[in-house]
């Protein structure tokens, strides 16, 4: 049997922080900065984006004031939790020369036990989307991982580019959760229904001051991803799309979007699954000291695809196919799932705003008519 839904009043929402805090973790969460909302150490609740809003559109983000004091009134920013389990830059091991020859000495792991604070349903998909990738094959990651508190914040509200409901991946978080918030602002009431997914999330819900939950506040937090289910600014019908991808390698659409795609990788520094990497050896002046540090990458980029003899993907059209077919068709024949989990940075963080909504879809209605429905 499941535990009951507790209520936490906004004036006791620092408990929160001071109980995860006591229990030794680094809080991460989001909070305004250069004009954005990011994820950064959050200490008080006075660091979270009170009143904050996002508007998002294609190749578009700003920052509003709301007409209320929400404190994850917002959808998501450019960065994902990506960053704190797969860093972008990684120092691998290093190596001093001895008399009798290299020392090699790995990296220590971190200590650091995170709480990801206010995890939106899609990126808890996309962080089980990297598990897959990663859990088994890299224990820097799998170290962070098991010790990371997730907790989830259903949204409220969708921006221009999202399509969760479409990926079948939100608003609202089902699964993979230690705590689950829903924000209720009604009424003049501003409170937290609380959901414990886990034993760690029961254990830090036990320490604060909370009340069970009864019909009034399971109704409105209710309303609140229905609220966002309506807003859904994308969608994308993905029935039979690794299929659609796999049989057009050279529909005219593929030329058109390298027409306006700049290579610049924006996607898939934003993307909350990208994984790509490149690993890098240095030595200093003296050729005594050795290094390999190990950095994000990304399909777009001319090197990532060079074997001896040159690059297999030269074109800025293969480039984009590589891309999108990967995430949404081939991805499933390594992983088991879809690559995208429909959160719509790509959209958002791409400076000329294509849309893989709108490129899947100009593929599937236009497949028939250029002779590519075999």
């Amino acid at each position: 049997m499941s535990e009951p839904v507790r209520v936490l009043r906004r004036d006791d929402f620092q408990h929160l922080l001071n109980a995860l805090a006591g229990r030794g973790y680094r809080v991460v969460g989001p909070t305004v900065r250069d004009g954005a909302i990011v994820y950064d150490d959050i200490h008080d609740a006075s660091d979270l984006p009170e009143g904050w809003t996002d508007r998002q559109d294609g190749g578009t983000y700003r920052l509003e004031r709301r007409t209320d004091a929400a404190l994850f009134g917002y959808t998501v920013g450019p960065h994902s939790w990506k960053k704190f389990l797969f860093p972008p830059r990684t120092r691998l091991w290093h190596a001093d020369r001895q008399p009798q020859g290299f020392t090699l000495r790995s990296e220590p792991t971190d200590a650091a036990s995170y709480a990801f604070l206010g995890v939106r349903s899609c990126e808890l998909h996309a962080i089980a989307i990297q598990d897959k990738v990663f859990m088994d094959t890299d224990p820097l990651y799998r170290a962070h991982r098991e010790r990371a508190l997730l907790i989830a914040v259903n949204c409220g509200q969708a921006g221009g580019t999202c399509f969760c409901v479409s990926m079948k991946t939100g608003p609202r978080a089902e699964s993979g959760f230690d705590l689950a918030l829903t924000e209720i602002l009604e009424d003049g009431r501003h409170a937290f229904t609380v959901e414990a997914g886990s034993d760690r999330g029961k254990d830090v819900l036990q320490m604060l001051p909370t009340e069970e939950a009864g019909t009034v506040e399971l109704d409105a937090s209710a309303r609140c991803t229905e609220r966002a289910v309506r807003q859904m600014g994308r969608s994308m019908d993905i029935a039979g799309v690794p299929e659609l991808l796999a049989r057009n390698p050279e529909h005219p659409r593929w030329d058109d979007v390298a027409s306006r795609c700049l290579a610049c990788a924006n996607c898939t520094m934003a993307c909350p699954t990208c994984f790509c990497n490149t690993v890098e050896d240095t030595t200093d002046l003296t050729g005594d000291h050795a290094e390999r540090w190990r950095s994000w990458d990304s399909c777009f980029t001319m090197e990532f695809s060079h074997v001896h003899g040159g690059s297999v993907r030269t074109s800025t059209k293969g480039r984009y196919r590589q891309w999108l077919t990967h995430k949404l068709s081939t991805w499933h024949d390594q992983f088991g799932s879809s690559g995208c989990v429909g959160c719509g940075r790509c959209i958002t963080w791409c400076p000329v705003a294509i849309d893989l909504t709108q490129e899947v879809a100009a593929i599937r209605n236009s497949e028939g008519a250029h002779g590519h429905d075999r």
